[in-house]
């Protein structure tokens, strides 16, 4: 007989602030009001983060080495400046599945991390993403192909007027799906080294 061990959906992330989640809301907005029939799961405003590791179901029993990986990458980081700007649809050529806003970082140090956190999660037994890292903000998951492609024209055609914020943390969030959307709760947070 099997036991069956519980699990919690996580990944890790860098949370935004209140006014650039605000600013993502309203272009969700525009777009949901120009194509109100269009089929897309859209992400809610709490939920706008930038994804640095998704992990998927992971056993209850290693959040705490997660966390402890987690808390070990942020704590080799310096707080930095990522500029959120440009609109685009994955996959790039063909029919558009997701909705995306970039993320920027000049200072080099959005990647540096990802890696870090890549060899720390490695250590505790964590697969490495086999994908390379394209950072980026999930806006909107496309179900059907209908009205797909005049969706992702106009929100490249409408942009998004950069806007810079400052990464300072780590978390490591479980996200549980349910009717209304997925919810995340932060599980851990880990601050990068003081400046």
């Amino acid at each position: 007989m099997s036991v069956e061990v519980e699990s919690w959906r996580v990944f890790i992330a860098i949370e935004l602030p209140a006014s650039a989640r605000q600013r993502l809301k309203d272009h969700i907005d525009r777009l949901r009001d120009a194509l109100p029939d269009a089929r897309a799961s859209w992400s809610r405003e709490e939920n706008l983060h930038l994804t640095l590791k998704f992990l998927g179901d992971t056993p209850v029993s290693q959040i705490e080495p997660l966390s402890q990986a987690t808390k070990r990458a942020a704590s080799e980081a310096l707080p930095f400046e990522l500029i959120i700007r440009g609109c685009g649809a994955f996959p790039p050529g063909g029919q558009p599945r997701v909705l995306w806003i970039g993320i920027e970082d000049l200072s080099g140090q959005l990647g540096k991390l990802q890696r870090a956190l890549e060899d720390e999660s490695d250590k505790e037994g964590f697969a490495r993403e086999a994908r390379p890292f394209h950072p980026h903000l999930t806006i909107a998951r496309l179900r059907r192909p209908h009205g797909s492609r005049q969706l992702a024209a106009l929100h490249e055609e409408l942009g998004f007027e950069a806007e810079t914020v400052r990464a300072s943390a780590l978390a490591v969030v479980r996200s549980e799906l349910g009717s209304e959307g997925s919810r995340h709760t932060v599980i851990s947070r880990h601050e990068f080294k003081p400046t």
